[in-house]
Order: C-alpha cells, then structure tokens, then sequence
C-alpha cells in the first residue's frame, strides 16, 4: 500500500511539475513583452506562482521517489497550508462581493451594478486613482467598449441585448 501511495504522489507531482514550467514560461514572457498595466500586474504573481509549484511538486517528488520522509512532511505541511490559504481567499471572495448581485431593470437585458452595493473595502480599492487606472487598463485591453461600438445596432437592440457587468459599466 504505501509503495502505491509514493507512486502516486510521485506521479501528482511529475504532473504539477510539468505544470509549473508553462506557468512559469508565460510569466517571464510577460515581464519581457507586457505593455499595459493589466499585464504588468500579473506579471510577478504569475511568476511566483510557477516558482513556488515547482518548489512543491520537486519536494513531493523526491519525497516519494526517494523516500525521503522530511521532504514529505514539508511537501504535507505546505499543501495543508495551501488549502487552508485557498479556503480562506474563497471566504474573503465571499464576503466582499456578496451584497453585489446586481439588481434586474425591467425591460432591460442587463442588471444594474452599483458600487454601493458592495463591500466597503472593495468601493475603497476601486475609487483609489491608482488602483482605477489599474483597473482602467484593464478594460481597455479587453476592448469590450470597442467590440460593443462594432455590432452597429439601434438603442432599442442595445437595451434589450443581455450584457455583462463590464459591457454595463
């Protein structure tokens, strides 16, 4: 049982590591090639996340491979810490966009969204210049306002189409 046991956390982490070198590829593509703001943001998180699954899956792999028992135990501790990380983001995520659902206008295909709706924390971060412009260029790279501009239709087309909270905004 346990040779199966090493085998598989062996192959779960041949995988994620071999996982990690595209993730890790395509940050280092982006802090050569990124020319917005959207992309530079990504940039280091995208960066580190490749660096720390790599960590992870070699520690596991040669944990299970070799039988190296301290590595499995730090390979352990860090996927219990990862999860209860993953855990807490997914509560926070909760939290600060739960009052925001968007309220249905009759006659309309789209909700209305108000930044009022949300929590405070999140009306603090986007009516921060500096986080806005972040958020600005975002948008802009998603040319969303332009793909809208392109469909060429009447008001009352464009007021009965079913948009997204972005094409809303």
């Amino acid at each position: 049982m346990v040779r199966v046991s090493n085998n598989l956390i062996g192959f779960l982490n041949l995988v994620t590591f071999l996982l990690s070198i595209p993730i890790l590829g395509s940050g280092i593509w982006l802090a050569n090639r990124a020319s917005s703001d959207c992309e530079r943001f990504l940039e280091r998180p995208v960066i580190a996340l490749g660096v720390f699954l790599m960590l992870v899956s070699l520690a596991g792999l040669v944990g299970a491979c070799c039988r190296v028992s301290w590595l499995l135990w730090i390979y352990l501790f860090v996927m219990f810490i990862l999860i209860v990380l993953v855990f807490c983001f997914t509560i926070f995520a909760f939290v600060v966009t739960n009052r925001g659902a968007g309220e249905v206008v009759s006659g309309r295909g789209y909700k209305e969204y108000r930044l009022g709706d949300y929590s405070n924390w999140l009306q603090k971060r986007v009516n921060n210049g500096k986080n806005w412009a972040r958020i600005r260029s975002c948008l802009q790279d998603s040319k969303v306002c332009k793909n809208m501009q392109q469909a060429n239709e009447s008001l009352d087309q464009f007021k009965q189409e079913n948009l997204s909270p972005i094409q809303y905004m």
